[in-house]
């Protein structure tokens, strides 16, 4: 069956500017916290339809639910079991990358802390989820990562991989830069990710570094 790559933002429109005020006490917060109230409907462009819904309960998106057309089952996850804590999510900082029927990748970033997520929902039926909780998402309008790609960290390096192939590739800090995800512009700045480079500014050892790396998927 042929592979289609959809960045689909469906009902969802992402916003490609900066943060945004809260919904609630005032301070500033990455993006609207206002009450996650009406269901979120992303869908594929392959034939069979995928999608993924993401459900509201107590003003909070409380569960993912992922399908296509003719598979059978609704798939389900509560959205704290895929992140590990509550997170506060606005519709228009969601995204999908459907590939095919195979899998899709879904995107978010937490509304209150800027804290991004990313988690690989495989269609088959025993497929194990994959969850990235220290994501780079091109959510946040300081980190470009191409569309076709997605980006996590983990203490010491960068990785990325190719949605449709699945061929990664990663560049090293040097060192566990100690990056609290809740506050990622004071650990990392910025990011420039295309198929074949990695570019990062990075806080290492209390100095702004830049980092470079020409890369080759594998």
């Amino acid at each position: 069956m042929r592979s289609l790559f959809i960045p689909a933002l469906a009902i969802v429109i992402a916003v490609s500017t900066g943060g945004c005020k809260s919904g609630g006490s005032g301070a500033k917060t990455f993006c609207d916290t206002t009450c996650f109230k009406d269901t979120v409907k992303l869908t594929g462009d392959h034939e069979l339809k995928p999608y993924v819904y993401i459900s509201p309960g107590e003003c909070m998106a409380d569960t993912v639910i992922w399908s296509y057309k003719g598979m059978g089952v609704n798939k389900k996850e509560a959205v704290s079991f895929l992140t590990g804590r509550e997170v506060q999510l606005n519709k228009d900082y969601i995204r999908c990358l459907f590939n095919d029927t195979a899998y899709v990748w879904l995107m978010f970033n937490d509304c209150a802390t800027g804290h991004g997520y990313l988690v690989k929902l495989p269609f088959n039926k025993t497929a194990t989820i994959g969850r990235k909780n220290r994501a780079i998402n091109n959510i946040d309008p300081k980190f470009a990562v191409a569309p076709n790609m997605v980006a996590y960290a983990d203490p010491g390096n960068i990785f990325v991989e190719d949605v449709l192939t699945g061929k990664t590739a990663q560049m090293t800090f040097g060192k566990d830069i100690g990056a609290d995800y809740d506050v990622i512009h004071e650990h990392i700045d910025s990011v420039s990710i295309t198929p074949d480079r990695i570019w990062a500014k990075v806080k290492i050892d209390g100095k702004w570094t830049e980092l470079e790396k020409k890369i080759t998927l594998k």
